[in-house]
């Protein structure tokens, strides 16, 4: 974890702004950023610049000791409206005459990089929260399954449109998904473009838990970061690490991977602390970053 100078540049960088999100500390006492989609003109639609920025804020948050949860949310009516089309930078719009091979593999390149930016947010060590509300469409679904934890409105709904589009779902949802609900889900849900309620994303495990209405998923979300962010981030962070790791590896091998973790991570003044906090049954004291 990087301390000092790194951690005051970390904060000085976010302090610059975003242009396609706000990132903020909304309850000074509570060691959570919020993330926050900031085009709701746009529905928040995923734009060349957001793909930029999604990384360097995720990059940011996780080099800043302040930050020990991440929440990602969105301004506006709705969540996200998926990818950018037809805008600047559009990576399917190739100048005239270009050669196609030369058209197909700066299109392939284009593709790697944004899902380059949306693996950013589960290369995070600090645990992200995604909280969806309106529509959360293509790309958007993309991003909240690169997400640690996941609730909504119960307005939201949430729908893989690209199949509609003549396109194949190419940012991440076909490989993560079928780990979250299910290859069945997944499949049904790509192969239809089917949009999907608030209720039935909960039955599917897409997320967790569905709040009766925005102002409630908001309060619900920080509540329950502000909780995550009070445990020992040493063991927060160890755990989605783990959790990630064993995701693609098998038990067999996740269980040593697990073991070698902490061997190493058991030493920590944390576990001692928790264990004495325990025992005088009192709130532990957890160690800075």
């Amino acid at each position: 974890m990087a301390s000092g100078g790194g951690s005051s540049d970390a904060e000085a960088e976010l302090l610059r702004g975003f242009k396609t999100m706000a990132v903020a500390r909304q309850d000074p006492a509570a060691a959570v950023y919020e993330v926050r989609l900031n085009r709701p003109a746009q529905r928040n639609a995923l734009s060349p610049e957001a793909f930029a920025e999604i990384p360097r804020a995720m990059a940011l948050l996780d080099r800043l000791p302040a930050a020990r949860a991440v929440v990602l949310s969105a301004a506006g009516p709705h969540f996200c409206a998926g990818i950018e089309l037809g805008g600047p930078g559009n990576p399917l719009a190739a100048p005239p005459g270009t050669d196609p091979v030369a058209a197909a593999d700066g299109l392939r390149r284009a593709i790697l990089d944004m899902q380059a930016a949306l693996t950013a947010v589960e290369l995070c060590r600090k645990p992200v929260i995604a909280a969806v509300h309106g529509a959360c469409v293509g790309g958007g679904v993309d991003l909240v399954a690169a997400c640690d934890i996941r609730y909504c409105s119960k307005d939201a709904t949430f729908v893989l449109k690209e199949v509609d589009m003549a396109i194949v779902a190419d940012l991440g949802a076909l490989q993560r998904l079928p780990m979250i609900i299910g290859y069945g889900n997944t499949a049904e849900l790509a192969l239809t473009g089917r949009r999907i309620t608030a209720l039935e994303a909960k039955e599917m495990g897409l997320v967790t838990r569905v709040f009766d209405s925005k102002q409630e998923l908001d309060a619900g979300v920080a509540k329950i970061a502000k909780e995550i962010s009070e445990k020992s981030a040493w063991a927060v962070m160890g755990t989605k690490a783990v959790l990630l790791r064993s995701r693609d590896i098998t038990v067999e091998q996740g269980l040593e991977h697990v073991a070698t973790w902490n061997a190493g991570m058991m030493k920590s003044n944390d576990l001692m602390e928790a264990i004495k906090a325990f025992v005088e049954k009192r709130k532990p004291v957890f160690s800075k970053l």
